[in-house]
């Protein structure tokens, strides 16, 4: 299970990932935008669609772990290598 921090904008006009960010402390996020409202659970389903997609993984192969409610999620991927993720967003910002 390869574990991957994201910052999600719902209502950003479409699905996408925006690139990489650090947070205060130096933690490596993904940024992420989707066109889902956050209602209902909407923009974290479509967070998980993008995220499955992009890695060519099944929707169930993808869980938010924690975050549900906040911005910042941390997410769960089963079998994902870092090459993969990198190919998907590219590399994360050296250092």
């Amino acid at each position: 299970m390869a574990r991957l921090a994201v910052r999600l904008t719902p209502r950003g006009g479409r699905e996408a990932a925006q690139g990489w960010g650090l947070d205060e402390a130096g933690r490596l996020y993904l940024k992420v935008r989707v066109a889902a409202a956050p209602v209902d659970g909407a923009a974290n389903a479509a967070l998980i669609s993008f995220l499955a997609s992009a890695l060519k993984r099944s929707r169930g192969a993808v869980r938010i772990v924690s975050g549900e409610t906040a911005r910042l999620k941390m997410i769960e991927i089963e079998d994902l290598t870092d090459d993969e993720l990198h190919r998907a967003f590219g590399p994360p910002p050296a250092g």
